[in-house]
């Protein structure tokens, strides 16, 4: 039964991308967020372009869209010891996963009780469309970061970008990680090494869970995706190989990692 009811409350916030025609296509569900890194040949700088929109309750955008939704309930929002949050419970607006807010028979036990809604709803509260975004690539679109808001709760965007930039490729993603670990160190004024040896439940109350992957794109990409000859793809480290007009999945990584 408590299988059951960890289900019932179970996240998955996700960013994904799709390259097709010369074009980035990328759809983002919750609080993970996709960067791109794009070299301004003027003056060799490597400058941060967010290429995705968040579903979180502290953004006042999506405060109104979920207000404009419920216009009846008043506590659609709530801020709650300063965090804003939908129906006092979750920060984010998107999801998948998250059923018991978007399917009122899933609201009763087992799901524990400090997941559970008191009152009952009709419509579901949270969605799981995701907000889909189009970037015509460059060739000077060097990479593409993907990673879960606890990256960003830390590292901005253009440092995330200039920590790659400033390295090599191979281990972006774990050094992202580890960036982020050491500010959230930093933060609570203790030593990185003593953050990791807390063990990993308890670390919850530290920093978020982060995970990350770093896309590198070919330079000649753009030039090659938007004329009719043949071309291929390459994903370093991936090592695909993608026929002309075909889909090419950002699912194969340069760079994995989670904390």
């Amino acid at each position: 039964m408590a299988n059951q009811a960890s289900d019932c409350s179970r996240r998955l916030l996700l960013s994904c991308c799709i390259i097709c025609g010369g074009s980035l296509y990328v759809a983002n569900v919750g609080d993970s967020r996709a960067v791109l890194g794009r070299l301004v040949k003027a003056t060799g700088d490597v400058l941060a372009v967010q290429l995705s929109m968040e579903h979180n309750a502290a953004i006042e955008s999506v405060r109104q869209e979920l207000r404009s939704l419920h216009p009846d309930d008043s506590q659609i929002v709530v801020l709650k010891h300063n965090v804003w949050r939908v129906k006092g419970l979750i920060q984010v607006s998107r999801s998948i996963g998250d059923v018991y807010l978007k399917k009122p028979e899933y609201n009763r036990e087992p799901l524990y009780s400090k997941f559970r809604l008191r009152e009952p709803f009709k419509k579901p509260i949270l969605s799981s469309e995701p907000s889909i975004s189009v970037q015509q690539l460059q060739p000077e679109d060097q990479f593409v970061i993907f990673a879960s808001d606890g990256l960003w709760e830390h590292l901005s965007n253009q440092e995330a970008v200039d920590i790659v930039q400033n390295h090599p490729r191979s281990g972006s993603a774990r050094r992202l990680i580890k960036a982020a670990l050491q500010e959230a160190a930093r933060k609570r004024e203790m030593r990185y090494s003593d953050l990791k040896k807390i063990d990993r439940g308890v670390r919850r109350h530290f920093h978020d869970d982060i995970t990350v992957i770093v896309l590198f794109l070919d330079s000649n990409f753009a030039v090659h995706a938007s004329s009719n000859k043949d071309f291929s793809l390459s994903l370093r480290g991936g090592g695909a190989t993608v026929p002309p007009n075909s889909l090419a999945l950002c699912a194969i990584p340069t760079e994995l990692s989670n904390s």
